[in-house]
């Protein structure tokens, strides 16, 4: 009886009604699930190495720098997905112990600083990613791939959607009476 109160209770918190899906979240929810295969091929491509390295005796030049490359992609877009989540780190001490008037100040306030923030980075990014790109910047190396070119201007888009995700999630937790907290199982779902 006591479990299924409990499980009862559980699916309340998590309906679809405390979070809805709008087209924001369907497009975070989108590049955050595809580029999370990029894990798998890192373990493989890291696999490949150490077979080489250790068992061929012929080490890679290339395998260190597509990890750092797909990583740095992974990271990137785990900024996003964090977002969705609420799941940054934030100072709870004083926002925990206020009203939800007093919160929604607190909130309204860090969703302009990072407007603020996406904002003075891609402007100040904006010329450098895009000659990066444009000209095909590469990384200097002996295999030379072109992280420069595809990160700079990967970086701007990721923060720009870090900045839209922040607002929608301003909007979308405005009507609500407390704070919730989000279960990111039924993004599997």
């Amino acid at each position: 009886m006591l479990d299924k109160s409990l499980q009862e209770q559980t699916e309340k918190v998590a309906s679809k009604d405390d979070f809805p899906i709008n087209w924001v979240d369907r497009i975070t929810l989108f590049i955050s699930h595809t580029i999370k295969y990029l894990i798998p091929v890192i373990v493989v491509v890291m696999m490949y190495e150490i077979f080489m390295r250790y068992i061929m005796e012929k080490p890679t030049m290339w395998v260190n720098e597509l990890c750092l490359w797909l990583a740095g992609v992974i990271y990137l877009v785990g900024g996003i997905y964090a977002t969705r989540l609420r799941s940054h780190i934030r100072i709870v001490m004083l926002y925990d112990y206020v009203e939800r008037p007093t919160q929604r100040i607190f909130d309204l306030i860090s969703t302009l600083v990072i407007v603020i923030f996406a904002a003075a980075v891609i402007y100040g990014g904006w010329e450098d990613a895009h000659r990066s790109f444009v000209t095909w910047e590469r990384f200097a190396t002996f295999w030379d791939p072109p992280i420069p070119a595809t990160m700079k201007p990967l970086t701007l888009i990721c923060v720009f959607l870090i900045a839209v995700q922040s607002v929608n999630n301003l909007i979308v937790d405005w009507k609500n009476p407390k704070e919730k907290q989000y279960d990111p199982s039924k993004d599997l779902k």
